[in-house]
């Protein structure tokens, strides 16, 4: 317990810092926060895919308006996971990607002894392999990035396109309700190449990602059957989106 709440100090801490100094490098953090670099890497990735600041080669920046971490909001990411989890049956061949919603599926499984699971992430794979009756697990292989904790580059690619998959399961660090999922990161061929190899997709991504402008598109909404997010969608975007042929899910806290 007190090495969670040391942990969020320092998110907290370093989403201050960047606040304040603007764009910082790694080894800065590394310095100001007496930790590794491998660790500092670890901390930005996480930050930025909760969307409190923008992960840049070799450190971070501050968003325009940085939105503080809280317990609503990675309760929202369980029963976002929870409602995702239960699209899945025990005959299913799933692949899911590194973000850190997508990770809250993997505990709400069900009978996953029988399912077939790739993944690129370590923490997915490590909560796998936990399960008494676990599953077929795969893993991409490929380059290993220490930021994500996840394999990626052009052999996982490779290696997801001996497979094909039932459904595929990925995060978004924003969403723009006109074009599609966008991430702050250039490098989005892996989420690609998990759409090509998977009969339906579904996004997993909380409401609040609306206001997350990035600049590049990762997946255009043609390309997805399925977004779970929460009761904070407006009834406009939820709209926008289904016309476009997205079927949307929303997740509640109350559980309604």
């Amino acid at each position: 317990m007190k090495q969670k709440r040391n942990l969020h100090a320092r998110h907290e801490s370093i989403v201050n810092w960047v606040v304040q100094h603007g764009q910082t490098p790694v080894e800065t953090l590394a310095r100001e926060f007496s930790t590794s670099e491998v660790t500092i890497r670890k901390d930005l990735t996480l930050l930025a895919e909760q969307g409190r600041l923008i992960r840049q080669h070799g450190g971070a920046a501050p968003l325009n308006k940085p939105q503080p971490a809280t317990n609503t909001q990675l309760s929202l990411k369980q029963a976002i996971g929870q409602l995702a989890a239960s699209l899945v049956n025990d005959s299913h061949k799933i692949v899911i990607d590194s973000g850190s919603t997508t990770a809250t599926m993997v505990e709400h499984l069900k009978q996953p002894s029988q399912l077939v699971v790739m993944t690129n992430s370590l923490d997915v794979a490590n909560q796998l392999v936990t399960f008494d009756n676990e599953p077929t697990v795969l893993m991409t292989g490929g380059t290993w990035d220490k930021q994500s904790q996840s394999f990626q580059g052009n052999m996982a690619g490779k290696m997801l396109q001996s497979y094909s998959f039932d459904l595929a399961f990925v995060g978004a660090a924003g969403l723009d309700v006109e074009r599609g999922t966008t991430t702050y990161n250039e490098l989005t061929l892996l989420n690609q190449e998990m759409a090509r190899v998977a009969g339906n997709v579904v996004v997993l991504a909380e409401s609040t990602k609306l206001r997350h402008k990035m600049p590049n598109i990762e997946l255009a909404w043609q390309q997805v059957a399925v977004l779970v997010t929460d009761d904070g969608l407006p009834f406009s975007a939820e709209q926008q989106l289904n016309q476009q042929g997205v079927k949307v899910m929303k997740a509640s806290l109350n559980g309604e």
